[in-house]
């Protein structure tokens, strides 16, 4: 298998012709011929408004920018394969068509991957931008340094709910091939599939410096394929719905079977840590809709922390803005995300 680029950039592509623009502007990489950008139109409304604007985009681009129209909507699971299929680079990094790269920090990642070409799967830093001013901005560190581990469960445990967030999600193209699967094409979690698989079997590695920027300023449009109809509702967030947290548990019950594991449980406990945004993503309905929210999310098993219980009661009596202030200053202060 040849690799005709270093670094493919991996666009899935739905009905957002401006953004899809932002983001293609902010690849600012040195080394041109280094880089290709694939794209998979995934048969939107507005797909001739994205043709147009991607074309208009190669006219005056120096990177080699290819792309393709699915013949239907794949939608997102389906819509990741088809990407790792069309591209040819040694290493592929996936980003949302409605995010961007920060910018001079693409040069500096592909720097750190060839400095560090042993690890197939690479867990990265990223920065969250809630809206226009500069405070409006969460860094996710994940540990104090760079690390590195060997093949086996631990990077998998550490990795899985890490890597929900597409943007910046980076895997070798050999190790994304070896493990394609049609099996989970309702899930909108294929990448943690795949991180799974790949940190059992080869080297992984968390990277410290972020490159990616997600931007929080559009709607979110799951649920407009055939395999995600019923499940998501387009328009809707999906960090709360009660599918999209079962189908987080069935892949590590689906990994657990397939290796002989016991690890699903730990994933879920994990899960249970860090669950506050999935807490509080219905407060601003209410107490009435928050309080039938937490017993929805309780039945599904996601109370199995103390600290569920301590977002509940801080929301409930504070809100979500005093809350959300509390988390993010602890981790500017500490630099990174907290180990619970």
């Amino acid at each position: 298998m040849e690799d005709k680029f270093f670094l493919s950039i991996c666009i899935p592509s739905y009905n957002r012709p401006d953004t899809i623009v932002r983001l293609l502007k902010s690849i600012d990489v040195s080394k041109p011929e280094e880089v290709e950008v694939v794209i998979c139109e995934d048969n939107s409304p507005k797909r001739e408004e994205i043709r147009e604007a991607v074309a208009v985009f190669k006219e005056h681009a120096s990177l080699q920018v290819n792309y393709f129209e699915n013949p239907e909507n794949f939608g997102f699971d389906k819509n990741w394969r088809e990407l790792s299929l069309k591209a040819s680079g040694k290493y592929l990094l996936y980003m949302g068509d409605d995010d961007g790269f920060i910018p001079g920090q693409l040069d500096v990642f592909i720097d750190w991957l060839k400095q560090h070409p042993e690890p197939c799967y690479i867990l990265r830093s990223y920065i969250r931008r809630y809206g226009p001013k500069e405070g409006d901005v969460e860094y996710f560190r994940y540990y104090d340094g760079d690390k590195f581990f060997e093949p086996g469960t631990d990077a998998y445990k550490a990795f899985f709910m890490k890597s929900i967030s597409m943007s910046g999600y980076t895997v070798k193209r050999s190790s994304s091939l070896e493990f394609l699967t049609d099996e989970i094409n309702d899930t909108l979690l294929y990448q943690l599939y795949l991180l799974a698989e790949v940190c059992l079997k080869y080297p992984s590695a968390y990277c410290n410096t972020p490159c990616a920027m997600l931007i929080s300023d559009q709607v979110q449009l799951f649920g407009n394929s055939k395999a995600e109809k019923g499940i998501f509702t387009p328009g809707q967030g999906v960090g709360t719905n009660l599918n999209f947290i079962k189908a987080y548990f069935r892949i590590a019950e689906y990994i657990d079977e397939k290796h002989g594991l016991n690890i699903a449980q730990k994933i879920k406990n994990e899960y249970s840590k860090y669950s506050y945004y999935t807490i509080a993503g219905k407060r601003k309905y209410g107490v009435k809709v928050f309080n039938e929210h937490v017993k929805q999310l309780r039945s599904i098993g996601l109370d199995s922390s103390v600290y569920f219980d301590i977002y509940y009661v801080g929301l409930l009596l504070f809100g979500v803005a005093p809350c959300t202030w509390l988390i993010r200053t602890i981790k500017r202060i500490k630099g990174r995300s907290l180990h619970l």
